[in-house]
Parts: C-alpha cells; sequence; structure tokens
C-alpha cells in the first residue's frame, strides 16, 4: 500500500465510506449518514440484499451528478445510465483511473477487489464461508466446498485492505470464513463487517487475531472513523 493515507468511515452492517486523496467509495450502503463530498465518488452494492443495497443511492446523484455506481447484475434497474456499471462475477472494468475486478459470492451477487493510487482494496459482500451449526452434514460440506472455490480464485491477488463478515448469527464459526480469508490471502489489514448492532463481535475477533501478521481493526461504531497511513 503506498497511499499516503485513506481514511474510512463505518456507516453500518457492511456499509462503509473509503476516502482517499483523490476518492470517495462507498460500499453496501443500506442505511447511515454518508458525506458526499467533492471528490470523485464511486457508490458499490455487491447485491441486492436489502442489508446491502438501498435505492435511496440513486437520489445522490441529484446533488453530485458526476457520481458512478458500480452493482451487481442481480440488481433490477429500470433506466441503465451511464453512470451505471453492472458487473458478473469475474469481470473486470476501468472506470476513471480505477480498477474494478468482480468475484463471485457464496450468497447472492459478487465480492468487489478495487485498485487505486497503489492500493488494493476488497469488500466480500456476502462472500463468506457460512457454516450454520443447524445444517445437515451434506449442507455444511457443500457450504465449505462454494467458499474454498471462491478464494481460490482470489488467491495470488495482493489485497491491502480486506472488508469481510464476521457474523454473530453463525455462532462459535462466527469467523471460520475470516480465518480461512486470512490464512490463504494474507490482507495486510482486515476490516470485521456484516454484525449488525453486535459490534462486540468484532472486537471479539480483533482480541482473537492480535498476534496474526493481518492487522484486524474493528470498527463497530456507527460514524466511527479511522484513518491508515
Amino acid at each position: 500500500m503506498v497511499n499516503p493515507e485513506i481514511k474510512i468511515k463505518y456507516l453500518y452492517h457492511s456499509g462503509f465510506r473509503v476516502e482517499t486523496s483523490k476518492h470517495i467509495f462507498i460500499f453496501d450502503y443500506y442505511k447511515g449518514n454518508v458525506d458526499m463530498g467533492d471528490k470523485d465518488t464511486y457508490v458499490f452494492s455487491s447485491h441486492g440484499h436489502p442489508d446491502h443495497f438501498n435505492k435511496e443511492i440513486f437520489q445522490w446523484q441529484k446533488q453530485k451528478p458526476n457520481i458512478k455506481y458500480i452493482l451487481s447484475d442481480d440488481i433490477s434497474i429500470k433506466q441503465k445510465k451511464g453512470n451505471i456499471f453492472v458487473m458478473s462475477p469475474y469481470d473486470e472494468i476501468k472506470v476513471d483511473d480505477v480498477i474494478i475486478k468482480a468475484f463471485g459470492s457464496t450468497d447472492l451477487g459478487v465480492s468487489f477487489l478495487i485498485q487505486f493510487l497503489g492500493t488494493n482494496l476488497f469488500h466480500a459482500g456476502d462472500l463468506n464461508w457460512w457454516y450454520w451449526s443447524q445444517d445437515v452434514p451434506e449442507e455444511i460440506k457443500r457450504a465449505e466446498i462454494l467458499f474454498k472455490k471462491e478464494i481460490a480464485k482470489i488467491k495470488g491477488e495482493s489485497i491491502d485492505i480486506a472488508f469481510f463478515p464476521v457474523d454473530p448469527r453463525l455462532e462459535h464459526n462466527y469467523c471460520v470464513g475470516a480465518d480461512y480469508f486470512i490464512q490463504e490471502i494474507s490482507p495486510k489489514v482486515l476490516i470485521p463487517m456484516h454484525f449488525g448492532d453486535n459490534g462486540e463481535t468484532a472486537k471479539q475477533y480483533a482480541e482473537k487475531m492480535k498476534d496474526s501478521p493481518t492487522r484486524i481493526i474493528d470498527i463497530a461504531e456507527k460514524g466511527q472513523e479511522l484513518v491508515l497511513d
């Protein structure tokens, strides 16, 4: 990571605002306060689940006409305009000076790897090892196979910052996906997400991984901000 400063604001659940010297990236907004700022703005929605997507994002272009939207292809759009880019898994596009790669998900939609100013940032969306203890053994094994197959496609990518689920609904399996992602991908920084109002889950994971070479940052309070340099 060569970018001198990146500001990250936690919006809610899997929603983040990431600001660089040139850009504002907004990921999986569905509620929270967002400052549009005066920089080039790119809004990402990994899929159409209501905890990852809110059509309110399209109202933002009234105050910021040059805003760009990068959406998973499962999201229904009545009228596709020139500032809307629709991506399927394994697509790659360049929007201005930002390179965007879409990877798969183990639920719906895509995950995003974006490259900007010498930095690689990954947002997992709903890509996770969905290990539900109540599932039958065949379902548990299938979830493992699907997840590891997707991670294998990402392996080899250099990732500086990753936003990745640690879902407390999975109970004691809440971090099996994040653990495997770190093991296989080795991001420099991992920021837990997808925990709703249960911010303690992020803190718990940061404590568990305090000796990991990957730095875990528990940004868990709505509106909380941090600066990476």
